[in-house]
Parts: C-alpha cells; structure tokens; sequence
C-alpha cells in the first residue's frame, strides 16, 4: 500500500501538530527558564522571564494542548471535519509565531499575533459545532474567548496598554488558571471514568448528580470570581469557605470513579492521580491564600504542573497511541515520562519546606519535568509524524 506523504499525515488531524508542538515547546521552555533563574540566560522579553515562564505554560504549552485535544475531539462529536491540511497549518503557525516572536519581538506585533490564536481556534470549532447542532459542547467556545482575552490582557499589561490595572496580570493567570481547571473538570469527568469502566471488566463509576452540580457550579463560581474579584468583592473567609466546598466536591467526585481500580493500568492509573491534585490546588489555595485575588505559589504549581501538565500528558499519550492505531498501553517511556512531570510537581509544591536552598528545589523539580518532556519528544515524535500502522486514514 503506497504510503501517503510524510505533510498529508502531520496535517490530517488537529492532535498531531499540536502536541508535538506543546511536547517541544516544554521540553525547550523549562530548560532556558532554569537558565535564566540561574542567571546564565539573559534574554529580552516582552515580560519579566519569570512572568513569561507562567505565560508559556498557560498560553503557549496548554493551548496547545487544548488545540489539539479539541480538534481533534470534536469531529468526534459532530461527525464533520475539523481543520485539517492547510487550515491546521495556518492554526499551528499562528501558534508557532507567537511563541517565537513572545522571545524574538517586535513585542506589539508578538502580542497580537500570540492573543489571536486562542479567537482563531474558537472560531474554527465554532463552525462544526454550530452546523451540527452540537449544543453540548457548544460551551468551548466562549471559554477559547475568554481564555483569548486574558491572555491579550497579560500582554497589555507588560507593553504600557494597560498601567492603571495593577491587579491585571494576576487576574490574566488567575483566569486562565480557573478556565482551565473548569475544563479540567467538565472534561475529565466524562473521560476518566469513561475509560476506566470500558478497559476494567465490572468497574462501574458512581455519579451524584448533586455532586456533579456542586463541582461544576463551584469552579465556574470561582472562575467568576477570579476574572472580577473587585467587582465581586468576596471576603477571605467566604471565599476560603468557597474552595473547600469545590475541593469536598471534586474529592467525593474521584472517589466515586473508584480509581484505585486502575492502578494494574497505567495508562488509565495517570487520568484519576493528575485529576486528583484539583482539590490539593483548591485546598492549599483556601488555607495558604493572604487575598482571595491571589493564587499561593505552591496552589498555583500544584494545579498548573501536577493537575494540568499531569493530566494534559495522560491525555496526549492516550490519544496519541489511539488515534495513530497502537495499542493503549503504557511502557517504560509512558511511566518516566508522567512519573517525571508527578515528582516535579511534587518537588515544587514542598520546596518551600525541604532543607537547602530553594533554587536547588526548584532545579531538582526542573530537571524532572525537562527529562520527561525530552523522552516524551524522543518517543512520540515518530509517533505524530508518521501514518497510522494500521492503515487507516487519520
């Protein structure tokens, strides 16, 4: 059978590109980062290299992932075509040009280009949704916007557009941080589970339609509250009050998926142990926040490395075996490359306590994370490029 050419297969579906584009872009990001704080890096950016380590990771790393997730989910959904082939291209692109030019400039040019992308995704998958009727999932939409928009905040901030909004960047990354975790939870609560019962013979997931409520209604009560905390004006203890009722509700929801269940499967074991720091975040968020404005350093690492990069990562491996043809099992690269990611988060988040400098922790936690993505690299970069083994198309 002749093969079809090596651009037709990078370009037929959305996870693709945008995955390996999220796996070089962390494997690259985290290293330079660890140079700059070590000092041995001194790059112009259009922000401080700490702040532009937080933007990478949000905007850059995770809508990519999100990108490619959803196009490639959502043909699934409505049965119609997503972008693919030279629409895809000019979606990567657009995403790759925001990454080079947040280190490269012009920085106005940077910032338009990098917050245009998220709106450009959003409109693609728009279309299919809307001409299928797919009412369901319809809500992706304006929370690409939403996300969009915070992330052309972040960069007003930091180019003179915006001085007079001291708050606006931690209401950007606070955003975007709640945004996501809401996905985290709509999303995982359908997959995680899903999986679970369809790879383990008798697993049956339980549901609580009020937990299901509670833990839906509290991050979007949360995300509300983060994207105008001076409009809402909680006070601490209410706010605090707040966190722990979503963390109660997402503890009670992963119980009620029996994860232990999974821990003969590694692949499915990686969904419910990354879904699992979303209430760590939320807790350590209500008893070590001094604001309700503010996300605690540790809260923030343990949701954005351990939770999100631990569940993006469950979910690329995932996928990717899948979608190429290859059996849904995890091997020696799969375990180092999660297991990786899960003890620098864990590192990152007890730095602050362990003995020794905290730089040192903090190279430690790195160290991890860029030797997972480097063997993610290695061992999914044939995997994305080339065709199915199967055969079939995709």
């Amino acid at each position: 059978m002749t093969q079809p050419p090596a651009t037709r297969v990078f370009l037929a579906l959305g996870f693709r590109p945008f995955y390996l584009g999220a796996t070089l872009l962390a494997a690259l990001a985290v290293p330079l980062w660890l140079l700059a704080v070590l000092g041995w890096w001194p790059v112009a950016t259009t922000m401080p290299m700490i702040i532009w380590h937080a933007h990478e990771m949000l905007f850059g790393f995770a809508a990519a992932v999100i990108a490619g997730f959803l196009l490639t989910a959502a043909r699934n959904w409505t049965g119609l075509p997503t972008a693919h082939g030279g629409l895809l291209a000019a979606l990567f692109a657009l995403w790759l040009m925001g990454r080079i030019l947040n280190l490269t400039g012009p920085w106005p040019i940077a910032a338009w280009v990098d917050a245009s992308f998220l709106p450009a995704l959003a409109l693609t998958l728009a279309v299919p949704l809307i001409r299928s009727g797919n009412r369901r999932n319809l809500f992706v939409v304006p929370l690409l916007l939403v996300l969009g928009a915070a992330n052309l905040l972040h960069h007003s901030v930091y180019l003179g557009w915006t001085p007079m909004l001291s708050l606006a960047p931690t209401v950007a990354i606070n955003t975007a941080v709640g945004l996501i975790a809401l996905l985290m939870t709509i999303i995982g609560g359908r997959v995680i589970p899903a999986f679970s019962a369809n790879a383990i013979q008798g697993l049956q997931p339980k549901r609580w339609l009020s937990i299901e409520v509670l833990a839906i209604g509290s991050m979007v009560a949360i995300c509300l509250h983060d994207l105008a905390p001076s409009y809402w004006g909680l006070p601490p203890g209410l706010f605090d009050g707040l966190l722990m009722l979503a963390a109660l509700a997402q503890i009670i929801r992963l119980c009620g998926w029996l994860p232990w269940r999974t821990r003969a499967n590694g692949l499915l074991l990686m969904l419910p142990v990354a879904y699992a720091w979303l209430p760590v975040y939320l807790l350590l968020r209500a008893t070590l926040g001094d604001s309700p404005a503010v996300i605690p350093v540790v809260a923030l690492h343990a949701m954005t490395l351990g939770g999100m990069t631990g569940l993006m990562v469950a979910m690329m491996t995932r996928s990717a075996l899948g979608h190429t043809g290859r059996p849904l099992v995890a091997g020696p690269a799969e375990h180092l490359i999660f297991w990786g990611i899960q003890l620098g988060a864990l590192v990152r988040v007890l730095s602050p306590g362990l003995p020794g400098p905290y730089t040192v922790w903090i190279g430690v936690a790195g160290l991890a994370v860029a030797l997972a993505f480097a063997t993610m690299t290695i061992r999914y970069w044939p995997i994305l490029t080339r065709p199915r083994v199967d055969g079939r198309p995709g």
